[in-house]
């Protein structure tokens, strides 16, 4: 008899629902510490072909799946391919990141346009049907989409920062301006999610990456309520599917952002301390994380200790074990195996 998705360990625990262990996947579990992923990115010509290739998306999304058994596959793509697909000019230059043409004004904005959207992010849809039909019956399928506040960050700055001064200089001085780019990511995001949903996915993350940039009555108008507005539109629409939210950086403002937004699971950044994290949270909500990635390259018993710490802190409550961020490069595959070892081992 066919797993049904409610019955796999990542949808258990997002549901609140007893398991026998914490289940777990890792952030960027797919990329440049594998070296048959590196064999792949050799063989196109920038990063975004990659996600636009269905034959090669999915196989690496497949590769740690084969290698360690996470409990999920996360969807091989990323968060700009929102901004590509309404017709922002984005690249990714060779070890320097991506690289957008910068919108600011009016003129700029206007240019944006959902009329291609779905035509143009046709591949990632196909990656996803062809993961749900490929992956092990036990192994959830995640999709995702970053939160508008980040991939305005991106549109507006031209590319990453420190600080993204500038989209939080035109969000205070051209608030209109700002909140209508706002508007457009969020209807964007919206049909980009639910499309994913259609095509496959089983959870969705919303990865809402520089979130702690902005101060607290920012926070409020450009990450809670766009994301609030998302969670509830695709719960109306797919009411069966888990949404987790990446609200990163935000610091002493967890328990607000988790009570306004209402997603099923609130990935958790390494700034957070675990045990305040639980004591802080409704005990319902499933926490997901928050290894230190450097924890993983460094490895050994520190490494499985701190795994321990974590489960401790979770127990008898839902929770899924993944990092407080993306795996590194120079993480060493053996590594993610014995952490994967560990996990497994672990007791609810």
């Amino acid at each position: 008899m066919p797993i049904r998705s409610a019955d796999k360990l990542l949808i258990r625990s997002l549901k609140g629902q007893p398991a026998a262990r914490p289940p777990f996947w890792l952030m960027r579990q797919a990329g440049r510490y594998l070296p048959e992923y590196r064999e792949i990115r050799k063989e196109v010509p920038d990063f975004l072909s990659l996600c636009y290739n269905p034959d090669l998306a999915v196989e690496v999304t497949l590769q740690p799946i084969r290698r360690f058994g996470m409990d999920a596959a996360i969807l091989f793509s990323d968060i700009l391919v929102v901004p590509d697909a309404l017709g922002v000019q984005v690249s990714f230059a060779q070890g320097e990141g991506p690289v957008l043409t910068p919108v600011r004004t009016a003129e700029t904005l206007v240019q944006l346009s959902m009329d291609q959207l779905h035509e143009r992010l046709s591949p990632v849809y196909a990656t996803l049907s062809r993961l749900r039909e490929e992956l092990p019956p036990e192994t959830a399928l995640i999709g995702f989409a970053g939160a508008p506040w980040t991939l305005a960050a991106y549109v507006v700055e031209g590319g990453g920062s420190k600080d993204f001064a500038a989209a939080r200089t035109l969000a205070r001085c051209q608030p209109e301006l700002f909140g209508r780019l706002i508007e457009l990511l969020t209807d964007a995001v919206i049909a980009f999610l639910d499309r994913q949903v259609q095509a496959g996915a089983e959870v969705l993350q919303l990865f809402d990456s520089w979130a702690g940039a902005l101060p607290p009555d920012q926070l409020e108008l450009w990450a809670i309520r766009p994301v609030q507005r998302i969670v509830a539109e695709l719960k109306a629409r797919h009411p069966d599917i888990p949404v987790i939210h990446f609200p990163r950086g935000v610091g002493l403002a967890l328990p607000e952002v988790a009570a306004r937004v209402g997603a099923d699971g609130l990935s958790l950044d390494t700034s957070v301390p675990m045990a305040e994290a639980v004591r802080l949270l409704p005990r319902d909500l499933c926490l997901q994380g928050n290894l230190d990635p450097v924890d993983l390259v460094a490895g050994g018993e520190g490494m499985l200790a701190r795994l321990a710490a974590l489960a401790k802190a979770n127990r008898g409550r839902p929770w899924i074990f993944n990092l407080g961020h993306g795996v590194l490069q120079q993480t060493d595959p053996g590594e993610v195996q014995r952490l994967a070892d560990a996990v497994r081992a672990l007791h609810a």
